[in-house]
């Protein structure tokens, strides 16, 4: 073989490499039909109990459930999956997970039995391309997850897949990563964030767990201001919430209950609606606050 048949046989190698990356791109980023744009939700999911209890913010999840576009397919980010890196729950069957304690033997017993999505995996592990994401096979759905999302869909019969938080990642790392999943709206996926954005358990009142609306001065004025700032579209401020002062600092002691409404707040799009609901707040540092774009 003379020099210029060796390179003719190096193009058509590379060619053909590339056109079976793209062929395998294709078959990745395809298989979700396209569909008007998605709704984007962040659920307050409060207490494992709302899972099996029948309260006004199981009650609002499930007519939010019956309001909008069915979803081909859920892509859940859940306060409850940390890990180094950003996952993607991959598997066809996902397993409850049941990660708590101290609770009644009927909690244990839930099963939610909704299937996973491959699919969906890759396909958010393809328009991600600002990081490495990886296939998870082992995780399945946290409460964060199920406990809500079993009250949207009580059937279990929509694909659920979940996408982890990088604990080692700034809050600006999270809204620019959420920005990257914007295509699967306009796939049929509903995309949920699910935390609560005043979550301080160290500083619980159990005493006032029946009292309506109870909050500390600290707790009401974050969670007013955290309100105002996603109704004036102020982003930024959300991002640096760790620069808002004290009552920020006690309603976000640890950040993995707020980081998922970031995820929702980088998906809004210029003058797309945003509804404030379950607008609540728990034993005094429990915000129940739910946001729901389009």
């Amino acid at each position: 073989m003379d020099r210029k048949q060796f390179v003719q046989s190096l193009a058509l190698i590379s060619i053909g490499g590339i056109a079976m990356k793209l062929k395998e791109l294709k078959k990745w980023v395809s298989p979700l039909k396209n569909t008007s744009k998605m709704p984007v939700l962040f659920l307050g999911h409060g207490s494992p109990m709302n899972a099996i209890e029948e309260n006004e913010f199981v009650a609002s999840f499930r007519k939010l459930g019956q309001s909008i576009q069915r979803p081909n397919a859920i892509l859940c980010i859940s306060a409850h999956w940390e890990t180094r890196g950003t996952y993607v729950t991959a598997m066809e069957n996902p397993r409850t997970i049941h990660d708590f304690g101290g609770f009644p033997k009927e909690l244990f017993e839930i099963q939610y039995k909704a299937p996973g999505s491959p699919e969906l995996a890759r396909e958010t592990q393809a328009v991600i391309t600002t990081a490495e994401v990886e296939l998870d096979h082992h995780w399945g759905l946290d409460h964060g997850a199920w406990s809500v999302i079993k009250h949207l869909y009580p059937q279990a019969d929509i694909p659920v897949i979940q996408m982890s938080l990088d604990r080692g990642k700034s809050p600006q790392y999270h809204y620019e990563l959420a920005k990257e999943l914007s295509v699967l709206r306009q796939k049929g996926v509903l995309i949920i964030g699910s935390g609560n954005i005043v979550h301080n358990l160290r500083m619980i009142a159990w005493d006032k767990m029946k009292v309506d609306n109870y909050g500390f001065d600290w707790a009401i004025e974050a969670n007013e201001r955290m309100k105002s700032y996603l109704t004036d579209g102020n982003h930024q401020a959300l991002i640096d919430y760790n620069t808002q002062g004290k009552p920020f600092q006690l309603s976000i002691p640890t950040p993995e209950h707020y980081l998922p409404l970031l995820y929702t707040i980088a998906l809004k799009e210029e003058k797309e609606s945003l509804h404030v609901f379950n607008d609540k707040l728990l034993a005094g540092s429990i915000a129940m606050t739910s946001v729901q774009l389009g």
